[in-house]
This record gives C-alpha cells, sequence and structure tokens, in this order.
C-alpha cells in the first residue's frame, strides 16, 4: 500500500495515542474531521491498522520479572514445529513468540512476577511441550528501549 505524507503522519500519531479524538488527529494535521475519519476507515479496511489495544505497566500487575527464552526443536520435522507452535499459543506467560534463524528455532518473551515463578513455568509448561531438545535463557536487567510503535 502507498502512503503520502498525511498518512505516514496519520499512523504516527495513532501509533503515539490512539484514544485522541478524530477532532484532535483533523486539528494537528490540518484536515477536515471527515477526511481524518475516512482515513482512519480507509487504513483499517486495508489492514494497516489491525487493532487498538491498551499497554499495561507491568510493575502494577506484578510481571516484572522479563526473560528471552530460546527454544531448539529435537528435530525441525513440519509436525513439531506446528505442534509447538499450537501449544505455544496457549502459554499467557509468552508475550512474544518468533522463528527464527541460527542456532536456535524459536526466540520466547515471557513475563512472570519472579524467578520462582519463571522456573515454576519452564518446568511445568514449556518444557511439557513435546519436541523440545534444548533452552536456553537470558534474563532482563534493564529495560533500555520498548516501544510498540512501526517506524514508517
Amino acid at each position: 500500500m502507498k502512503f503520502d505524507k498525511i498518512d505516514i503522519r496519520l499512523i504516527t500519531l495513532l501509533q503515539a495515542d490512539s484514544k485522541k479524538t478524530t477532532k484532535e488527529y483533523a486539528n494537528q494535521l490540518n484536515l477536515s474531521v471527515t477526511a481524518v475519519y475516512e482515513r482512519i476507515k480507509r487504513l483499517e479496511r486495508s489492514g494497516v491498522i489491525t487493532k487498538y489495544v491498551a499497554l499495561v505497566d507491568k510493575n502494577k500487575i506484578n510481571k516484572t520479572f522479563v526473560a528471552f527464552c530460546h527454544v531448539k526443536l529435537i528435530q525441525h520435522k513440519r509436525e513439531y514445529v506446528v505442534q509447538f507452535e499450537r501449544e505455544v499459543l496457549k502459554l499467557r506467560e509468552v508475550t512474544e513468540c518468533h522463528h527464527i534463524s541460527g542456532d536456535y528455532d524459536y526466540i520466547l518473551k515471557i513475563h512472570v512476577g519472579g524467578m520462582v515463578a519463571y522456573r515454576d513455568f519452564m518446568v511445568s509448561k514449556l518444557t511439557a511441550i513435546n519436541h523440545i531438545g534444548s533452552t536456553q535463557s537470558s534474563f532482563v536487567i534493564n529495560e533500555v528501549k520498548h516501544t510498540t510503535a512501526i517506524p514508517i
């Protein structure tokens, strides 16, 4: 999809704060409310904007322990890949799962309350999934940058 300068500015504004009114975006873009409304609807219909969410402070919900876990399957057979992906989708603690290249097959981002909760997650949930050959975990010491906005 091709974007003009106004589309790019609008998408940037929406990624920064999607809770503003159409009138507020119109004022910032020097457009009519109707023009902004139509642009937003077009972006939604075309699938550029897929959904709107609330970002939650992990400190307020006791999920400050963040781990990245590399997972290697015992074999990279289609049935093992499909089963692993189906099972990992069920794990609430996993907020991101990426199929990657390199020594490991997947990297997971996991949010839990602390080390005890992480160990429990690993022992009772993650390693209970069939066909996992090995895992390697890294723990976040300090979050230097976190954004949900994708640069356009």
